[in-house]
């Protein structure tokens, strides 16, 4: 490709609006194109790095045993309603209704479509298992569109989907993707880390993230350097411990056996005092003896949550606690509306709420708590004396610093990037399509399912997170849009043009992939650009380089450059790259 032909402009400065590192840098390296909020165009050279990818993970599905198909993007509504899920997918499904008046929904992802399928073709276990997938454009009405490719609205996703007689298979099965998904980021150059996750509105009874730990990422993992354990903070999970008691009673002389006993429920004005910290300072006690109350709307149902005042309320458990789709917190006029008050409210007392409580509240006695009314508080407040929930959960948010559940070590936080979800899904979804099957006694099971996604966008973008210097992207020879940035110098010298044409149709020859910056530019701007971009060889022709019939070669990664002879140099530019991506895999 000659640079004065391709499409798309490099930027000097990224648009203001471009947040992450990925967005600035495709997007001043003229790869994608911004075309609303959470929608992309790929121009030529970012498409070229995405079909790269899509190969590679096409290799490594195909060699799984997977068998690749295509799914329509239009989904009947009904097979939607059939399985529930259009509940948990809430306004993220984007639905039409066609010039019939009947409902359509834009694929966000294909569980329902595939498990008719199979439902319709499947019928003997000597049919199992199977691996079928595709890779294809989603669509979700996602919230908070950002981070260019990180967070999206349409977006090219690689889904599998597993078809197993049993249990057993299904964890054969989800092994083998596993291991499919590490052969791939090890083939892109990421290095990941596996953690548990939150199922969402895909649904199963276990799941698995793959992250590239990066500073860039949105997402945050909390892990265990002891023990290994590694989890998304929206699944993660702690040791709560009961923390030390100090009895809050107006007798100076109380003896320290009293710590462990249930003191009478006392109020106590408490002028001024609203925030946690400021109730315990006042009170004279740590914030773990205090209960904070929390108030939600869950698919429209006023929800009191109460947890231990030194902890936070983690969302994501909350809402599969309560298995709603929409959550949010609740306004201070809704609050009052409810008869309670914002920063003195709790359980006791209150009649006609849902009430959800960490189960920390069960870790300590004698808690200090609002006493529903303003300017005083409770304390000596004790579960389940003196107040009842109607929900106990684990709804609590992990925090570095918190002992691991598995081996008590410390727990530390990480930002990173999903670029991969494998879930297990069971049976749910193959009951309610009748997705069955005959096993060797003739007798009818439902089909056991996993599914597994890659989102082929948001991986390019890792990629850059994970490979950029302050000049620009650092391309993996295996995704690169071109192996070599072909850049003369001084076109109008002797020699120069005529010399790196030559070397232009010889590379190409040889199969080498070459970007050829044909442009009269200066040295300044053609180095700038060749960083930009990123790709990984730069060859420099010059008149200088002439003057000793040889050219400079540059790895983008490298800062020393080296002389290479004219003489058969796209023989030694291939085995030079041969080597390179042998010494990458």
């Amino acid at each position: 490709m000659r640079f004065s032909k391709l499409f798309g402009k490099t930027l000097r400065q990224a648009p203001a609006e471009a947040e992450s590192v990925s967005h600035q840098l495709l997007l001043r390296a003229g790869m994608i194109a911004q075309e609303a909020a959470g929608i992309y165009s790929y121009l030529p050279m970012g498409w070229r790095v995405l079909k790269k990818i899509e190969n590679i993970i096409r290799e490594e599905m195909d060699k799984a045993g997977g068998q690749e198909l295509m799914l329509p993007v239009l989904q009947p509504f009904e097979l939607w309603q059939q399985s529930g899920r259009y509940v948990s997918f809430g306004k993220s499904l984007f639905t039409l209704t066609d010039r019939k008046e009947h409902t359509l929904a834009l694929g966000p992802t294909h569980e329902e479509v595939i498990t008719d399928l199979v439902h319709r073709y499947v019928q003997s276990y000597r049919e199992l298992p199977l691996l079928l997938y595709q890779i294809q454009t989603k669509l979700r009405d996602e919230p908070r569109p950002r981070s260019g490719l990180l967070r999206v609205r349409e977006f090219i996703m690689k889904d599998l989907y597993s078809f197993d007689a049993d249990e057993a298979g299904l964890d054969e099965s989800y092994q083998k993707m596993c291991k499919a998904y590490r052969n791939i980021y090890a083939r892109l150059g990421l290095p990941t880390l596996v953690v548990e996750a939150d199922s969402g509105a895909i649904g199963g009874k276990e799941s698995h993230e793959f992250m590239v730990l990066t500073e860039g990422g949105e997402d945050e993992v909390i892990y265990c350097s002891s023990c290994g354990y590694a989890a998304n903070v929206e699944k993660a999970q702690f040791a709560k411990t009961a923390e030390t008691v100090i009895p809050v009673s107006r007798n100076p002389e109380s003896s320290e056996g009293e710590a462990k006993n249930l003191l009478s429920l006392e109020e106590i004005a408490t002028p001024g005092t609203k925030a946690i910290e400021e109730v315990a300072d006042f009170v004279g006690v740590p914030t773990s003896q205090t209960l904070k109350s929390v108030f939600y709307y869950a698919d429209g149902e006023f929800i009191f949550v109460i947890t231990r005042g030194d902890l936070e309320v983690n969302e994501t458990k909350l809402r599969n606690a309560l298995k709603c789709s929409d959550l949010r917190l609740a306004t201070e006029s809704e609050v009052n509306e409810a008869g309670l008050v914002a920063g003195f409210a709790s359980p006791i007392g209150v009649k006609g709420v849902k009430v959800v409580a960490d189960d920390s509240i069960t870790l300590g006695s004698n808690f200090v708590v609002g006493a529903n009314k303003p300017g005083y508080h409770f304390r000596n407040a004790n579960y389940p004396r003196d107040f009842q929930v109607d929900l106990m959960a684990d709804i609590a948010l992990a925090q570095p610093g918190d002992s691991c559940l598995r081996c008590q070590g410390k727990l530390s936080l990480a930002r990173g990037i999903e670029v991969g979800h494998v879930f297990k899904l069971g049976t749910f979804i193959s009951e309610r399509f009748g997705a069955s099957f005959l096993d060797n006694d003739g007798k009818s099971r439902p089909i056991v399912m996993g599914c597994y996604g890659i989102g082929l966008g948001r991986l390019l973008a890792a990629i850059v997170e994970q490979s950029h210097d302050d000049q620009g992207i650092i391309w993996p020879l295996s995704v690169a849009p071109y192996q070599v940035y072909l850049c003369p110098l001084s076109l109008d010298k002797p020699m120069v043009a005529p010399t790196a044409e030559k070397i232009y149709q010889e590379l190409q020859k040889e199969g080498i992939e070459v970007l050829f910056d044909d442009r009269d530019d200066s040295p300044g701007v053609k180095f700038n650009d060749a960083d930009l971009l990123g790709i990984p060889l730069r060859l420099t022709l010059s008149p200088r380089t002439l003057q000793s019939q040889s050219v400079e070669a540059k790895w983008r990664m490298e800062k020393e450059a080296q002389l290479l002879p004219l003489e058969n140099l796209a023989v030694q530019m291939k085995k030079l790259l041969d080597e390179a991506v042998k010494a990458q895999s």
